[in-house]
């Protein structure tokens, strides 16, 4: 996106009110008398009309405004908020997004209104009508019988940065003057000399005489997004002594009696009105500055160059006998390492920002599914790269769906079970080490082992006498082609998704865990790396090559002598705290054509499925591993997650471990036949 684009700025900007929006809502369904949330969706919408028809989105301006007037009816108490009204709403969001975009449907936004026009018709022909003498919470009878009669004075500063934050103050005269008749007065007091005069603020304000049957909610709605900030104040034309009753009975503060006051002397209310508004201005929050995601990305390879540039430094200071050259590589190692780290925070995002959008997808699969569905999130602080989050959104959304159309029960079987009517499903999320942990987690009927086997067998992908463990037998599930529904649905059932998600996942160099109680739900973990630009890797050799092993993996390190490596030579097993780890010999697999060290390493990496041990020639030590993609040419050898660029320019490549021990098992079987 670029800074200059006001057209894609306003996307992004739209973008994320039609998710407060969005997320007002989908509160709103559960709390339908929520005054406070019916106000923060109109707001919403009322700010999107206004962004929109500023951009020259006029489509969207109009379309908005249908949906504004409906939530203005439920703001004002004329009809009742119901769960067909906010359902409509939602859908109309749909379609705001879909303006926004340009990719939207005229005969979907007609079909849309007249739902909305139904909807309101059905909720105000089933409301109650208002008594007559409620009192309204403003304006006050008085006020309105007055507002009625004559009009208002209404006195507006916006703030000095107003208008280089999108806000247009002749669009907001331009509304007043659709109210009634409008005389407007430029208060030019406060514009500073010519050389003095910042050409980008507001210094301007405005003195308009609103005449017509107006009332005190319509003036409000004018300026209800910029409200916060600027000074405003708004008084009935009356008489004098009206006028005094008026401000006896409603407590009208100084600064607006001032302004109701004769004008002989209109120094005064400006200053007492300045003053009001200097002291109710809150203090200003901590400024954020919005950046593309691109120049955060070229960033960051800056930042992974200079790693290795520094490691580079480090290694000929290490070998050279120069003191001074050596502090320094040592404050540039430093250095380097902090901007590493405020690199990453920059880069983290929380997950509440992914577990959101969930939200939505729930209300919809509860609609369709015709169960009752509820949403609980854990752990929505926890951070993790951007890069990540954005690409766990769709295997999540498989996992979710799964989760609410093959766990959850109906309602009738849940009760039958002796559990609550409403199914829960729960994202959690934690970090652990260099990675963070995400789980899915249903209180429904857990996964039916023996329809996975069966299942599996006619599918070829097992045979039938096959010895499986659990955890290898769950697996199955993320086959191509894999599904137990016993019919297709418009969710699920066609076997497509569920690889869809373990490629996802292992491409993020993630593993996957399920785990699954008959009759009490399952869990599915998934384990994901907290960056995919920057980690901490161990430093091997297996013959002339050089490997990196993902730290997060490593358990524990063991010698191998050469004895040791030939009386396990049949069965490729070590005996460690009294438990059998089978490892697999790197310099076999990599076919080095070198002889073994006479004393090797064993590294013990976790998987998904257990402990493995990886046989290598040396252990160089940690090292910080800037990640770069393989090429074109080596993209499918999947026993590597990328390479990287050592101090002394050579390449190692990154062991990608649960891809490398699924590709080494067999591979280390057939060696074993041969030999």
């Amino acid at each position: 996106m670029s800074a200059d684009d006001p057209i894609a700025a306003f996307r992004v900007e739209a973008g994320e009110l039609l998710d407060q929006v969005e997320q007002g809502l989908l509160d709103l369904t559960h709390r339908l008398d929520d005054m406070d949330l019916v106000n923060a969706v109109f707001r919403g919408l009322h700010t999107l009309k206004g962004s929109g028809a500023m951009f020259g989105f006029d489509a969207l301006a109009a379309f908005t405004h249908h949906c504004e007037t409906a939530f203005d009816r439920v703001r004002k108490g004329q009809v009742p908020a119901t769960p067909a009204l906010v359902g409509v709403i939602l859908s109309a969001q749909d379609h705001m997004r879909g303006l926004v975009e340009g990719n939207a449907s005229e005969s979907e936004g007609a079909a849309i209104l007249a739902s909305l026009q139904e909807a309101v018709d059905a909720a105000s022909g089933g409301a109650a009508a208002p008594a007559k003498d409620a009192a309204p919470s403003a304006p006050a009878p008085a006020t309105a019988a007055v507002a009625q009669a004559a009009g208002w004075n209404i006195r507006f500063r916006l703030p000095p940065d107003s208008m280089a934050n999108g806000t247009n103050p002749l669009m907001l005269l331009d509304e007043l003057r659709e109210l009634g008749s409008c005389t407007v007065v430029a208060l030019t007091d406060q514009v500073p000399p010519l050389p003095q005069l910042t050409p980008t603020d507001c210094h301007i304000g405005w003195d308009v005489t609103l005449v017509g049957d107006v009332s005190r909610d319509a003036i409000d709605d004018v300026f209800i997004f910029v409200m916060d900030d600027m000074e405003l104040t708004v008084t009935p034309i009356a008489a004098e002594a009206e006028a005094e009753s008026i401000a006896t009975e409603d407590a009208v503060p100084a600064a607006v009696a001032a302004v109701a006051a004769p004008s002989a002397a209109p120094a005064a209310p400006v200053a007492a009105a300045n003053d009001t508004a200097t002291a109710r201005t809150p203090a200003k929050a901590d400024e954020s500055v919005r950046v593309p995601a691109a120049r955060l990305d070229s960033l960051m390879d800056r930042v992974g160059e200079l790693v290795i540039a520094q490691s580079r430094l480090s290694q000929l200071a290490h070998h050279g006998h120069d003191l001074v050259l050596r502090s320094v590589s040592e404050e540039i190692e430093r250095l380097a390492g902090e901007l590493r780290d405020t690199m990453m925070v920059l880069r983290m995002v929380p997950v509440a920002s992914l577990f959101g959008r969930f939200r939505r997808l729930i209300h919809d699969l509860a609609r369709d599914t015709g169960k009752n569905i509820v949403l609980v999130t854990e752990g929505e602080a926890t951070e993790v790269d951007k890069t990540v989050i954005e690409r766990l959104f769709d295997p999540m959304v498989h996992l979710v769906r799964n989760s609410c159309d093959h766990g959850l029960e109906n309602a009738e079987q849940r009760v039958a079970a002796g559990k609550p009517e409403a199914g829960t499903v729960r994202l959690g999320a934690h970090q652990s080490g260099g990675e963070v942990v995400i789980t899915i987690r249903d209180d429904g009927r857990g996964i039916d082992r023996a329809r996975v086997r069966a299942k599996a067998e006619a599918n070829g992908l097992i045979q039938p006498d096959q010895a499986l463990s659990d955890q290898e037998l769950l697996q199955l599930i993320f086959a191509p082609g894999f599904s137990t529904a016993a019919q297709i649905t418009n969710l699920s059932g066609r076997g497509v998704g569920m690889d869809v998600v373990k490629r996802t996942i292992e491409g993020l160099r993630g593993t996957i865990d399920i785990q699954s109680v008959d009759g009490q739900g399952s869990t599915i973990s998934l384990r994901i790396p907290l960056t995919l630009a920057i980690i901490d890797g161990l430093l091997v050799r297996v013959g002339a090559s050089r490997y990196v092993i993902p730290l997060t993996a490593v358990e524990e390190c063991l010698e191998l002598s050469l004895e040791d490596d030939m009386r396990h030579r049949g069965r490729s097993l070590i005996t460690l705290r009294e438990k059998l780890v089978p490892f697999l010999r790197l310099r076999e697999l990599f076919v080095s054509g070198t002889k073994p060290d006479p004393y090797q390493k064993i590294v013990v990496v976790a998987t998904g499925q257990g402990r493995v041990g990886l046989v290598v020639d040396q252990i160089i030590g940690n090292h910080q591993t800037v990640i770069k993609p393989m090429s074109p040419l080596h993209r499918g050898v999947s026993t590597f997650a990328g390479a990287t660029i050592l101090g002394d320019g050579e390449v190692a490549l990154i062991l990608d471990i649960a891809q490398l021990v699924a590709a080494g098992q067999p591979q280390e079987e057939s060696l074993r036949a041969a030999g």
